[in-house]
């Protein structure tokens, strides 16, 4: 069955002629209609069927001379209504495939198969005044983005935004503002009683433009996550080393690198009690005992302590027996047992059956 938007195209675009009156009906013949009639009758037609049909997405100048044509047509017939109706199902059977409308429909329907950079180049062709609605695009933007681009806007543009947007994501949003920013924000909601839909679709437009004047990127991560996966799988004494030398560098890379880095040692503050059987079901029982023998430091013996205390007690037993039979372990077989537990929960949070606790960012 075609989509709405496709009954609306074929309406709008509905050319044949009405079918020719059989000689042994009635001699009633229908009204001779030009085809925005037609398109008026069938929108008229199926909008009272309770059809869904996406009339925003036309053109404006076609919107508006539908809703003209709408009220001017007055009573139709049953001989015209059906003849229309009959013209209008041909026409729809007779449609194979039906494309988007424009660069900007295009660009929608191919979003995440072309390349960023392509897409990014298409959409400066496609214009600001685009076809469709805006904000379906910025509700669809990761909300650390949309949070650098209120706080370069006025607080009644970020109030607009927020108040267009899903309430779940208005409060992720305002979790990547500063306290006061989010507060001015928040306040300036109240004002926006206001504001009109083209004011507000304007907008839309604008901080959608702003979009696609951002270069595109080659990495998906920032520099900061990207060096603290490298150093997430260094040696200790390697990444300990690193991030000395970078603190002398530059020391808010540092921190930045530091909040991407997640351990062993992380364990106890990052993973929450009830994920650590389901990581443990990921890890082969030798490395699990390999690591756990292999603690040295407070940190490493804390994290040991944390996941005996979080499975069954008759587990935790065989293994304290186990680990007092394993014996002294090299550091490089327990560092590269311990990668292994943190590659198993990092695992599980990018399949995202776990979540890790968000450490408080340093001010």
């Amino acid at each position: 069955m075609q989509d709405a938007n496709t009954l609306v195209q074929v309406a709008s675009g509905a050319n044949a002629p009405l079918p020719e009156q059989n000689h042994e009906t009635p001699r009633v013949v229908p009204r001779k209609l030009s085809n925005r009639q037609k398109a008026a009758v069938v929108v008229r037609l199926l909008l009272n069927d309770g059809a869904d049909i996406p009339l925003e997405e036309l053109p404006d100048a076609l919107q508006e001379t539908l809703t003209h044509q709408l009220g001017q047509m007055g009573l139709v017939d049953r001989v015209t209504l059906d003849a229309v109706a009959q013209e209008f199902a041909e026409a729809l059977e007779s449609v194979g495939l039906s494309f988007p409308h424009g660069l900007a429909g295009a660009l929608d329907a191919v979003n995440g198969k072309i390349a960023p950079t392509t897409a990014a180049r298409l959409r400066k062709v496609a214009g600001v005044r685009q076809v469709g609605d805006p904000w379906e695009r910025l509700r669809q933007t990761p909300p650390e983005k949309l949070a650098e681009m209120v706080q370069a806007e006025s607080t009644e543009i970020a109030a607009v935004m927020q108040s267009k947007l899903e309430t779940a994501m208005a409060a992720q949003l305002l979790g990547h503002l500063p306290g006061p920013v989010a507060r001015r924000i928040t306040y300036a909601i109240s004002k926006t009683a206001n504001v009109t839909p083209e004011a507000v679709e304007q907008i839309g437009w604008s901080l959608t433009a702003q979009l696609d004047q951002r270069p595109a990127t080659a990495f998906a991560d920032g520099p900061g996550e990207r060096v603290g996966a490298i150093l997430n799988q260094s040696a200790a004494a390697m990444r300990d080393g690193l991030l000395v030398a970078l603190d002398e560098e530059d020391s808010d890379f540092a921190s930045i690198v530091r909040q991407s880095i997640f351990t062993f040692a992380h364990i106890p503050a990052r993973l929450m009690p009830r994920d650590v059987p389901a990581v443990l079901r990921g890890v082969d029982q030798p490395v699990l005992v390999t690591a756990l023998a292999g603690a040295e430091t407070d940190g490493d013996k804390a994290a040991v302590d944390f996941m005996l205390s979080n499975m069954s007690s008759r587990m935790a037993e065989n293994l304290r027996d186990e680990i007092g039979e394993r014996g002294k372990v090299k550091q490089a077989e327990a560092e590269d047992a311990m990668a292994q537990i943190v590659g198993a929960v990092r695992a599980l949070v990018e399949a995202d059956t776990i979540t890790l606790i968000k450490e408080e960012k340093e001010e």
